[in-house]
């Protein structure tokens, strides 16, 4: 069973808990549409510019982020989604698309943990916690066909596996990303 990572296109207005300057809305309207557009390598330059004068502005970095995994740089993602946790510790989204993530290299372990931070900072985001069980029934998927390879006549392990496979209709488990921050931090 593969994990395919399932990143959201657009990126979709958030609802901020303080009132932002009519100048700011416009920009980040205008980096929206680009991006909405299609135009990923005009929205990333206006987000840069736009955050090279408003460096704390965790709404302008999250877009970023989406911005660069629809461009395809991820390494690029990680780096400013992790930017982001260490900025703004209690936003649970950066911490969901880092997970979608780090799924994508495989790298389960740290996915995990990312998701369980999100949780313990926003216990009711649905998001990532069907994210967290998609990652736990990879990983389960994983240890229940090693156990079938080693032993082909473990039929506990084969039926759990095919269970798992059922669970998600034969396909591979997605994981799903946050498009946009619920609240700015305060």
């Amino acid at each position: 069973m593969k994990v395919a990572v399932v990143l959201a296109i657009g990126i979709t207005a958030l609802n901020l808990v303080a009132a932002e300057s009519s100048a700011s809305n416009a920009a980040l309207k205008e980096i929206t549409l680009l991006s909405d557009q299609g135009n990923q390598a005009a929205a990333l330059d206006k987000v840069n510019a736009y955050l090279s004068t408003n460096p704390k502005d965790a709404e302008a970095m999250f877009m970023k982020g989406v911005i660069l995994v629809e461009l395809g740089k991820r390494d690029e993602a990680i780096k400013t989604f992790t930017d982001l946790t260490e900025k703004y510790p209690n936003l649970p989204e950066p911490y969901n698309n880092l997970a979608v993530l780090y799924a994508d290299q495989g790298q389960y372990d740290k996915a995990r943990k990312a998701l369980e931070t999100a949780i313990k900072t926003h216990p009711s985001y649905a998001t990532a916690h069907e994210n967290l069980g998609d990652i736990y029934a990879r990983l389960a998927s994983e240890a229940y066909d090693k156990a079938f390879k080693l032993d082909t006549s473990n039929a506990r392990a084969q039926s759990k596996l095919s269970m798992i496979t059922n669970l998600f209709g034969g396909k591979s488990t997605n994981v799903a990303s946050a498009t946009s921050v619920a609240s700015k931090p305060v």
